[in-house]
Formats: structure tokens, sequence, C-alpha cells
């Protein structure tokens, strides 16, 4: 048990010098430590100061040059408005000195002003002095005129006066005559030049147009099946299209007579599906020719479309350009009236360029003129179709140019714009051309004979001759029996009986001529 208390108090008092003498260690670690601190932060200090001091030169340096910097800047700033002060002040030396040399002219002007008024009113009045004496001079003269002439002065100044005034009229009227003659001749050749130019220009196709078509079968056996039990197929076919059908011997072919080509073309492709399609029977017939109506209708639509479209035509009215699609079925002595009006309307638009008019206004109203031949209803066929043309053109909205045109392309109206000669003409170029339209070759000569006939049944015609294909009649007549009064009546006699006698398309120009001829043989 001592042992044991031995060992403890053994290791207690070890536990406490070690203590101590661990303290006394840490003690001196602590000291060392704190005087190597206080060494550094001298350091550190020192280093600051030393820091400071560089920056505070450096920033002091700096301060220093930026001063000198925005010193002479000022300079310069200063230096360039004492120069700009210089030249204003050198400016308003010589504007000074200007006015002062202005003012001295101006006062030698003046001077120099007054000087001549001065001048002026004095012979002004050396003038007015002249003038009375040159006044009383005149009367004197004008007395002693009148007492030798024995007239007055108011008396020769009539007389002078009608002289005067029949010279002038004869030397104006000479002028006039001769001025009108220079510009006939003129627009005559202007004219032809036009009308030629225009008619070169355009390609023209002669008349195919009639009033049957020939629908070709495949072969004869089809016929009958066309014709039905009893005829009842080709009734209802017929009935349905509005064409006649005429079967006959023709090999190979049917005959479809009509005079409106739009139920004839119907009719024409009704016909085909019928025979493509194998089943003919009315109600079959019926259908399809409904189908077929349909789809030309269309058509014409599409038609009015493109035609529009190839003359650069633009804001036609939807009714107007179904107007224009139908008259591709529309035929006039031949002549197709869609290729009439085409044509038509590139003359006037190649006439209206010629002359300065608007080209397209008046291919407009080329190609409208004749809408009027496609009317939508039979009461519309009693109206002329000038006027009924008009009429729709007022009716869709056209400008009044294109209305009077197509008023006034037969003279139905009064032409009150340049455009409307314009389209009459060329309504007669295209019509009047060879080839253009079909007539029956022995009725045409009979109406020229006829034309020619009815001339020769006035007394003092001594020859007359149908030309222009009918369209003019020239008769020539005897001077000895018919006066200048009376060639006048017998135009005005032989056109009233024209229109009273006969029946023909547009008009017949009456021209009347009386010719004096003296000759003399000599020896």
């Amino acid at each position: 048990m001592d042992n044991t208390t031995l060992l403890v108090v053994a290791g207690v008092v070890g536990l406490l010098i070690g203590f101590i003498v661990a303290k006394m260690m840490e003690k001196g670690k602590a000291t060392k430590t704190m005087a190597n601190a206080k060494k550094e932060a001298a350091d550190i200090v020192r280093e600051a100061k030393k820091e400071g001091e560089n920056i505070k030169k450096d920033k002091i340096f700096q301060a220093k040059e930026k001063f000198l910097e925005l010193k002479a800047e000022h300079e310069k700033v200063i230096i360039s408005k004492d120069k700009k002060i210089a030249e204003a002040e050198k400016r308003t030396r010589d504007k000074e000195s200007q006015i002062s040399n202005e003012l001295a002219k101006n006062k030698k002007l003046n001077e120099q002003l007054n000087v001549q008024i001065k001048d002026v009113n004095f012979k002004s009045e050396i003038l007015d002095k002249k003038q009375t004496e040159v006044e009383k001079l005149h009367k004197s003269q004008v007395q002693q005129l009148e007492v030798i002439s024995g007239l007055s002065a108011e008396e020769a100044k009539s007389q002078l006066l009608e002289s005067l005034k029949e010279t002038a009229k004869t030397d104006a009227m000479a002028f006039l005559q001769n001025t009108l003659e220079e510009t006939k001749l003129t627009a005559q050749q202007e004219a032809r030049k036009i009308i030629i130019n225009t008619i070169q220009r355009i390609g023209t196709e002669e008349a195919i147009e009639n009033c049957v078509s020939v629908f070709n079968l495949e072969s004869d056996d089809v016929k009958g099946r066309i014709i039905g039990r009893e005829g009842r197929n080709i009734r209802a076919l017929e009935s349905a299209t509005g064409v006649e059908i005429i079967v006959d011997d023709t090999p190979e072919a049917i005959i479809l007579s009509c005079f409106d080509s739009v139920r004839r073309e119907v009719a024409r492709l009704s016909l085909h599906r019928l025979v493509t399609d194998g089943r003919i029977h009315p109600a079959r017939i019926e259908e399809i020719v409904k189908k077929t109506e349909k789809q030309i209708n269309e058509e014409i639509v599409e038609i009015g479309k493109r035609t529009v479209i190839d003359l650069g035509i633009h804001g036609l009215h939807p009714e107007l350009i179904k107007a224009v699609g139908r008259m591709k079925y529309r035929s006039s002595y031949g002549q197709n009236l869609l290729q009439h009006s085409r044509e038509v309307a590139k003359l006037c638009g190649i006439m209206a360029a010629e002359l300065g008019l608007n080209p397209k206004l008046a291919k407009r109203a080329g190609l409208l003129h004749d809408i009027g031949k496609v009317p939508n209803s039979e009461t519309e066929v009693e109206t002329p179709h000038a006027i009924l043309g008009m009429q729709w053109a007022q009716k869709y909205g056209e400008k009044k140019e294109v209305c009077n045109a197509i008023g006034a392309h037969h003279d139905e109206i009064e032409m009150t714009t340049l455009i409307s000669p314009v389209v009459q003409v060329c309504d007669a170029i295209s019509g009047a051309r060879p080839g253009a339209r079909r007539q029956v070759l022995d009725s045409y000569i009979q109406r020229l004979k006829d034309l020619e006939d009815i001339a020769f049944g006035f007394n003092g015609v001594q020859k007359a001759y149908a030309i222009q294909a009918g369209r003019e009649l020239r008769v020539i007549v005897e001077s000895e029996k018919v006066s200048d009064d009376k060639a006048a009546e017998l135009s005005f006699e032989i056109s009233q009986k024209i229109q009273t006698d006969m029946t023909y398309p547009g008009q017949v120009k009456v021209t009347v001529i009386r010719e004096t001829r003296s000759v003399n043989v000599a020896k």
C-alpha cells in the first residue's frame, strides 16, 4: 500500500514537473513568436510607407501631366476663338468698305439721274410744243385736201376702208382656199398612210363559217342507232338541241343544219358523246345535251377571258366577257364575229397610236363594237345591234368614249369622241377586205346590177358604176341636162330609191359626178 502511494505521489510530482516544464517551453515559443510578429509588422509598415510615398509621387506626376494637357487644350481653344474673332473683324471691315463704295456709287447715280430727269423734262416740253404745231399743220393740210378733193375727211376714210375691206376679203378668200386645198391634200395623204400601215401590220383570216356542220361516222351502221326506232332518237335530239339533223345517202356522215353555231356545236359534241358511249335513247340524249350545254357555257367564259387577256384589256365586266365568248359562235356573211372583233380591236389600237389617241381605250371599243349581235333574248333582237351594244356597255360601267364608239359605228347616233370614227373605219376595213366575208356570187352580182339599174332609171344619167363591193354607187351625168343644183338633188333621190327598193348590208354611198368639157381641134 505504501509502495502504491509512493508511486502515485511520484507520478503526480512527475506530471507537475512536466506541466511546469511544458509551460515554460510554451512561454518561450510565444515570446519568440511575438518578437517575430512585431518584426514582420514593422517591415510591413515600412513597406507600406514606402509604397505610399511612391503612389503619392505618381499621382502628383499624373496630376501635373493632366494639368499641362488641359492647359494646352485651353490655349488651343483660345487661339482658335481669337482667330475667328479676327476673321469676323476683317469681314466686318470689308463689308463696311463695300457699303461705303456702294453709297458713293449711289450718290453719283442719283446726281446723274437728277440731271437726266431735268433733260427729259426739258425735251418733253419741246415735244409738246412741236406736237401742237404738227396738229395745227395736219388740220391745215386736211382742210386743204378737202377743198381740193371735194370730200370730207370722214368720207375719204370710209371710201378707203371699203376699198381695204374688199381687198382684204379677196386676199383672205384666196388664202383660205389655198390653205384648205393644202390641208385636204395633206390630210388625205396622212389618212392613207395611217390606214395602209395599220392594214399591213395586221394578219387576217378568210371566211370559213357557214350554216351547216358535217359529223363524220366510223360506219353507216351507226346511222340507224342515231335515228332510233320510228325516228324517236333523232326527234329527241332535234327537239333538245334545236338543230336539223339530215341523214341522207352521204357515206359515213351526218349533216347538222342550223343558223345558230352554238346550237350546232352543242349538237355535234352531244352526238360525239352518244356515239362514243353507245347508249342512244331519248333520256340519255336529254342528259348528254344538258351536260354539253353546261360545258359550252363554261367554254364561252374561258374564250372571253383568253381574248381579253390576249388583247391586254383589263377590268371588263363578267357579262361583257361572256358576250365576247359568245361571239365565237356567231358569224356575219361567213366572217366569224370574234375574229372580226379581235381584228378590229388590233386595227383600232394601231390606228389610235398613230393618231396620238389612247390605244387601250380604242382596243376596248373595237373589241366591244359588235357585242349587240349576240343578244340574250328574242326581245333584244329588234333593237339595232349598235344601240343594243351601247346600252350593254353603259349598263356594265364602260366609259363614255367606248359607249359612243359602239353606238355610233353605224351612224345610229352622233359621234362625240375621236375614237368613234377610228372604230367605224377599222370595222369597215375588216369587213370590206377581200375574203373577209362569204356571199353567194349570183346574188352579189345581181345586187350590183340592181344598183346600177336604179341609177339608169333617172333622166340625165350617162353612166353608173357600182364599186367597192356595192358600198358605193358612182353616177356620171350629162352636163347639158343636169345642173349643179340638180346633181345634188339627183344624189338624194337615188339614195332614197335604193333605201326604199333594195335590201343590203351596211350603207351605200351615192356619188353624182357632173363634168363640163370644151373641146376644139386645131388644124
